[in-house]
């Protein structure tokens, strides 16, 4: 049996934080979208913040008039949903939305939603969203935490896939706890295919520990992957980083396959 291959979607959040430290223009935001997606990469992803940190409200509609150029390749635009995710959406329609519970003035994305925990407040507010997205043939992903009793309440606000949350994991990669964790990543992941939901991945996956990852926690539909990507490509350009990134999928996935 072919093991399953998961979509590696590039993150451009990071080129486009370089591009705004100056005025030049450089690098070219969509020039690295074409690189990544030359080289093999099946998908792009951005986050644009409200204050337009690293990608601006062009960039969004630029990589969007790039993806409906190529075939099988999909676009997914990340954000809050109660702050300008949605507007992007209505304009935009990518493939996939994945809402993230993050604050405007937040660091880095650090945590999924708790529909356990705030499960009544956040279920009415993200119902009605969830559904418009869906009436424009968005996929919806939530950004969640390896929590597997969380998964079918995702399911039930009407997202369609998860994305799970991987610092916990990246920071117990080649500890004595990497076990243990993978384990309640895999059992979260079971969980949300229980569900009728897709799983995806991100945050800190890197060509270090993505292979691992994908050799427990499989199959997974995409992970999205940009930080340790960008900086990767420092040392090794950006089309040959991301044929590492492709490498480490394929061999997670023979790894997962040769244990069943």
């Amino acid at each position: 049996m072919t093991p399953h291959l998961t979509r590696l979607s590039v993150n451009l959040n990071k080129v486009a934080l370089l591009r705004n430290s100056r005025t030049l223009g450089i690098p070219s935001v969509v020039r690295a979208g074409v690189v990544v997606l030359d080289a093999g990469a099946r998908g792009l992803t951005v986050h644009p913040r409200p204050d337009e940190r690293h990608i601006r409200p062009h960039d969004v509609f630029e990589l969007a008039e790039l993806v409906r150029s190529r075939r099988n390749i999909e676009y997914n635009i990340e954000g809050n949903p109660f702050e300008n995710l949605l507007d992007y959406a209505r304009k935009v329609h990518p493939h996939q939305c994945t809402l993230v519970p993050d604050d405007p003035a937040q660091f880095t994305s650090d945590h999924g939603w708790d529909l356990l925990r705030n499960g009544a407040r956040d279920a009415q507010r993200l119902k009605p969203i969830i559904a418009e997205m869906k009436s424009l043939r968005i996929r919806v992903s939530l950004f969640m935490d390896a929590t597997p009793q969380h998964m079918a309440l995702a399911a039930e606000v009407g997202a369609d896939c998860v994305e799970l949350y991987t610092e916990p994991y990246a920071k117990a990669y080649g500890t004595p706890d990497q076990a243990r964790v993978l384990a309640q990543y895999a059992a979260a992941a079971d969980a949300a295919r229980d569900a009728g939901l897709l799983v995806n991945a991100g945050h800190d996956l890197n060509r270090e520990n993505l292979a691992s990852f994908l050799a427990v926690v499989n199959p997974v539909a995409e992970v999205s992957i940009g930080h340790a990507l960008v900086a990767d490509a420092l040392e090794l350009g950006l089309s040959a980083t991301v044929h590492e990134y492709l490498a480490a999928i394929a061999y997670g996935a023979q790894n997962k396959a040769a244990a069943t």
